[in-house]
């Protein structure tokens, strides 16, 4: 992940990929987290990661990090060559902006499907 990265106040955050957990979090504070990017793999689990639902806890809002989020898991997708299948409306929208933009540095995304939605569903009880 990016190194130096700073919220709109200038603050140190960190974003880390948790396999586990599959998302991505973002963190304040020397490592409190502040976020998560909640992903599932997709119906070709090696290659695609399906992006549902992102949120920043209340307390730490209006500092920017969905967005900072949102760019670091999309810019992590890239470098593992895994397309991003957004269905979070964060991500949905950044792509919307910047597709073009991520295409061309290597950034693969498709849109969802029924069976993408199928999968969420199953899974994020």
């Amino acid at each position: 992940m990016s190194e130096n990265l700073k919220d709109s106040t200038g603050a140190p955050v960190t974003v880390e990929l948790d396999e586990d957990g599959k998302a991505y979090t973002i963190a304040v504070d020397a490592g409190t987290i502040a976020g998560r990017a909640h992903y599932l793999p997709g119906p070709v689990p090696e290659t695609e990661r399906i992006f549902y639902h992102t949120v920043v806890d209340e307390e730490f809002g209006g500092r920017g990090l969905s967005k900072i989020l949102v760019a670091e898991a999309l810019a992590d997708c890239r470098e593992k060559g895994l397309t991003v299948v957004p269905i979070c409306p964060l991500f949905v929208r950044k792509l919307q902006e910047t597709g073009d933009d991520y295409q061309a540095e290597g950034g693969r995304f498709r849109n969802a499907t029924g069976a993408d939605y199928a999968i969420v569903k199953e899974n994020s009880r």
